[in-house]
């Protein structure tokens, strides 16, 4: 179902009672009961700390939690003299449709200055709401995205996809376009709300990366803020990032084709201004399981190498096979090879206009493949040399720019023939598991 608002009735109620205020940190969080509390403490903390004379509101946007994070949220005592306001959203279950119900109660509030923050982080403290906020209040910035400390194996899909697309598309170097933690001015507030993508997948998942590039293309002032380590619920790579990876590859790919003249056109990246702490804090180490990423990636050539023969060029797939013929203490995909497999998977998702979700999971195995090569050959570095290598990576991912527009353009004229292969071989599967269900009745 459509809906207009993400607010429910007592939550616009609430916020009709409140009428106004200066500040809006918002929360979106589903079955956090383990840290809601103390993430809600931080920001009153903060509020509290560094805009006591700004009328502040604290809003909680749940996706209908199952355990007690919305009973949680409400014991919580804030300062007398800040408002609560714990809301189940309405809409499609996702972050996305959470953060636009933080959207319009922005919006209907008229705050100057509004902030997201994730509920399951454990590292935030009081003064994340100063380091997220200052640059909107003080220096009228109106995007302003995260940076973290973390462990080199935190951030994989960041560090070997998102960081690199999003700088060499948009030329802006923002370090953290999916950290999960932003602040944004009311009018870029009342622009996310009025989008009509809120019936898309952008409402289940996505909305990061969603936000960051409309920042920029829409030519909203961004900037960064440094706000230390982030300790959240990590997660190993090798055990639970598919999902999120298909799920950023789709986004970022959709808003590849949205803005596809914006990013044609540009050439090279700048850095953006960064803002906040300082001081450096050892982040939590990340346990990575590479045995299974390699063996998830082999078992993917195994069931897809003859269609990555078909939508990658001979010098990739050559790469693929070479990275599958290795042993485990020696596996290595490397970079250039990464460059052409996004840069062309990219072109042929643009070039397929159905099944791109059986596209997206076809390729997933080869990201396995990419984080066991980047864990193995940063194994012995720092987290400073790791850092180093993720840098030389995104300028690599520049110096190759125009490779990604030349495939791109071509796929589509190309991309007719493997996509009648792959209808084909779908509905002969389709008719070989119907002849299996028949022989199983009789």
């Amino acid at each position: 179902m459509h809906y207009d608002t993400a607010l429910r009735g007592y939550t616009s109620k609430r916020i009709e009672e409140i009428e106004s205020a200066d500040i809006l940190i918002g929360i979106p969080c589903y079955n956090n009961e383990r840290t809601i509390a103390h993430v809600i403490q931080m920001v009153s903390h903060g509020m509290a700390k560094h805009y006591n004379e700004r009328r502040s509101v604290i809003f909680i946007a749940d996706g209908g939690s199952t355990d007690d994070t919305r009973e949680a949220a409400k014991e919580f005592e804030i300062k007398p003299w800040q408002e609560k306001i714990v809301s189940i959203y309405r809409g499609s279950a996702g972050k996305g449709t959470a953060l636009r119900s933080i959207f319009e109660a922005a919006k209907r509030l008229s705050v100057e200055a509004c902030a997201v923050v994730d509920s399951d982080l454990r590292s935030i403290t009081s003064d994340w709401v100063q380091y997220l906020l200052d640059p909107v209040i003080s220096r009228k910035y109106q995007f302003v995205s995260p940076v973290y400390l973390r462990h080199k194996y935190d951030g994989t899909i960041t560090n070997n996809i998102v960081y690199n697309l999003t700088r060499t598309l948009y030329g802006k170097r923002i370090r953290q376009p999916i950290g999960g933690d932003f602040a944004f001015s009311r009018d870029l507030a009342g622009f996310y709300s009025d989008q009509d993508v809120w019936g898309t997948d952008v409402a289940r998942y996505g909305i990061d990366i969603w936000m960051t590039t409309n920042a920029i293309t829409q030519g909203f002032s961004v900037c960064q803020s440094n706000l230390g380590a982030k300790i959240h619920d990590v997660k190993d790579p090798g055990q639970h990032l598919g999902p999120m990876f298909r799920q950023v590859i789709w986004t970022l790919f959709s808003l590849m084709e949205r803005f596809e003249t914006y990013w044609k056109e540009v050439r090279g990246s700048k850095p953006v201004e960064t803002f906040g702490h300082e001081e450096y804090v050892e982040p939590e180490p990340v346990v990575v399981n590479v045995e299974v990423m390699i063996e998830n990636f082999r078992t993917g050539f195994q069931q897809f190498s003859s269609l990555w023969k078909e939508i990658f060029c001979k010098d990739c797939f050559d790469e693929i096979t070479k990275s599958y013929e290795m042993d485990s203490s020696h596996f290595h995909l490397s970079t250039d090879a990464w460059i052409q497999i996004l840069y062309e998977l990219a072109a042929t998702f643009h070039a397929w206009r159905i099944n791109r979700n059986k596209l997206i999971d076809l390729v997933t195995p080869l990201y396995y493949a990419r984080v066991a090569s980047f864990v193995q050959q940063t194994r012995e570095m720092s987290l400073q040399e790791a850092e180093a290598l993720v840098e030389e990576q995104a300028i690599k991912f520049e110096e190759h720019k125009d490779y990604l527009i030349e495939v791109w353009n071509k796929k589509t004229e190309e991309t007719a023939d493997i996509l009648a292969k792959f209808e084909k071989g779908l509905r002969k599967e389709g008719a070989e598991e119907k002849q299996n269900k028949k022989g199983r009745r009789q």
